[in-house]
C-alpha cells in the first residue's frame, strides 16, 4: 500500500484499500445488490476505481471470476493492494486499460455479467484529475461504455449500470445501439417522498423487449433511520 491510501474491512477477512481520490459510496452497495450474480458466473466491472464492485460481487454472491477495467494507475494499484489483503487472487482480477480499447485479456463474448457505475456527468471537469476521470465523462461516454459491455457479454448475457434519473433517455438510447434490451428498472431515493438519485438499470444482449419496473428503494425512514432493505444490503455486503 502506498502514503494516502488505507484499507477499509468489509468482514470476512476482506478490505478494500482506498483513497481520498479512489473510494466508493452507496451506489456501488446498491448497484451490487441490484445486479445479482451466482457462482458460475464470470463478471467484469468496467470504470472499477478501487475494486469495490468486484470484491462485493465476489462477497456477495461467489461470481467464479470477476475482472476489474480501470484506466487510472493509482486506482490499478490499489484494487492489487485490495486483492493482496484480500486473498482474492486467482478469483479477482484487476486490468489496467481503457474501455474504448479492450486489453486482450477480456475476450469478447465470454462475461455473464457486465457491470459498471459510469461518470454521472457530462459537465466541465474538476480541477482534480482523479475527481474529473471519475465523476465526468473525459476517459467515456455512455455510448462507449453500451459499447463495451455489448462486446464482452455472450449472447443473453447482462448488463447493470447505475446513473442519475435524469439521463436514462441517454443510457436507454446508447443501449439499444448496441443491441442490450432494457430488462429491469429500479429508482433509488433517500426517502420514499425524495426525488429519487439514481436508477438502476439491467439490460440483456440480444433480450426481448419487456421493461420491468420495481418498488423504490429507499434509503432511509422520514426520521433518518436505515429501512430494513438498506440493513439488510449493507449487513449481505459486509457480513457474509
Amino acid at each position: 500500500m502506498t502514503e494516502g491510501t488505507w484499507l477499509e474491512p468489509l468482514g470476512q477477512g476482506l478490505a478494500v484499500c482506498v483513497s481520498r481520490d479512489h473510494g466508493f459510496g452507496a451506489d456501488a452497495f446498491l448497484l451490487a445488490g441490484f445486479a445479482g450474480g451466482k457462482p458460475g458466473d464470470r463478471a467484469a466491472d468496467l470504470g472499477t476505481g478501487c475494486g469495490i464492485l468486484p470484491v462485493l460481487l465476489y462477497k456477495m454472491y461467489q461470481c467464479k471470476e470477476i475482472y476489474g477495467l480501470e484506466i487510472q494507475k493509482p486506482a490499478v494499484e490499489q484494487f492489487l493492494a485490495t486483492v493482496s489483503a484480500s486473498g482474492l487472487e486467482g478469483r479477482v482480477f484487476p486490468v489496467e486499460g481503457d474501455l474504448r480499447r479492450l486489453p486482450a485479456s477480456l475476450a469478447p463474448g465470454s462475461f455473464d455479467l457486465v457491470v459498471c457505475n459510469p461518470p454521472y456527468f457530462r459537465g466541465s471537469p474538476s480541477p482534480d484529475p482523479a475527481r474529473a476521470a471519475a465523476r465526468t465523462e473525459i476517459s467515456c461516454s455512455l455510448e462507449e461504455v453500451c459499447a463495451a459491455a455489448a462486446r464482452l457479454l455472450r449472447f443473453g448475457g447482462r448488463f447493470c449500470v447505475c446513473q442519475r434519473p435524469e439521463r436514462l433517455p441517454e443510457l436507454f438510447a446508447a443501449m439499444a445501439a448496441r443491441n442490450l434490451t432494457p430488462k429491469r428498472l429500479r429508482l433509488a431515493a433517500d426517502t420514499v417522498s425524495a426525488p429519487p438519485w439514481l436508477a438502476l438499470v439491467e439490460g440483456r444482449l440480444g433480450g426481448r423487449p419487456g421493461l420491468r419496473a420495481e418498488p423504490l428503494f429507499a434509503a432511509r425512514h422520514p426520521d433518518g433511520t436505515p429501512t430494513q432493505e438498506m440493513n439488510a444490503l449493507y449487513q449481505k455486503a459486509r457480513t457474509l
